[in-house]
């Protein structure tokens, strides 16, 4: 059971990577755009909510039990911003904010015990070292950004304009990101034959290309007027 769930595991985040791909390269609003976005946010789901249930039935992997949820977290936002009325904050938006702030504790207790040489209150089969506390510091900052985005929708009863559109994308574009890292840092490595090395610098590329995709959008959308003959999808 544990071997077909990791084989779904792979098939589902192969199809986000491929769909991510077409969505962020496709207009913004098209229908290309949206069956792709769909297919992401579909596939995405079915990853995290697979890993999370191996990060339960497999030893010490809990970590990634939090980094699944605030996957399933950030892709279920993003679809709901621009689903849900504009300049509005009901049920599932405090949903949201409640899940963050739940997330929060275990990363900041997690980042504070790395950076102080606490022993971990999560075990890990991986050591949490070089690449990978930095993972777990950069987890750290994104929920905190997300709490702070979602602490601020409540409070204004609701967002519209650039923020509704940034907040779409920039949640999507971390999805991404994490799908990219979970396939070429973390699962890639694993599948090569011991005889064959390749550089880890070339390994990131595909996860730093997806967080430079994230910063143009944040930087089209919040500085320019380009978001105002979209169609949101």
């Amino acid at each position: 059971m544990i071997n077909l769930l990791l084989i779904l595991h792979v098939i589902t985040g192969t199809i986000a990577l491929l769909a991510g791909i077409v969505a962020i390269s496709s207009r913004k609003g098209a229908r290309t755009h949206r069956v792709a976005g769909t297919v992401f946010f579909v596939s995405m789901l079915v990853m995290a909510a697979l890993a999370d249930y191996l990060a339960v039935a497999i030893p010490e992997q809990i970590p990634n039990l939090f980094i699944g949820t605030f996957t399933i977290y950030l892709v279920a936002t993003a679809w709901l911003t621009v689903r849900l009325k504009e300049r509005a904050a009901g049920i599932p938006e405090k949903t949201a904010f409640f899940v963050i702030l739940c997330l929060c504790v275990p990363f900041v207790i997690l980042s504070f015990q790395l950076a102080t040489g606490l022993k971990p209150s999560f075990k890990s089969a991986v050591p949490l070292e070089g690449p990978v506390r930095i993972a777990i510091y950069s987890f750290t900052f994104f929920v905190a950004m997300a709490a702070i985005g979602d602490a601020r929708l409540v409070l204004a009863g609701g967002i519209t304009g650039a923020r509704r559109i940034a907040r779409h994308l920039w949640r999507m574009c971390l999805g991404l990101t994490f799908a990219a890292g979970s396939a070429f840092t973390n699962g890639l490595p694993r599948l090569l034959p011991n005889t064959v090395h390749v550089p880890l610098i070339f390994l990131f590329i595909p996860q730093l290309s997806s967080l430079a995709v994230l910063v143009f959008w944040m930087i089209r959308v919040r500085f320019t007027g380009w978001y105002k003959d979209l169609t949101p999808n």
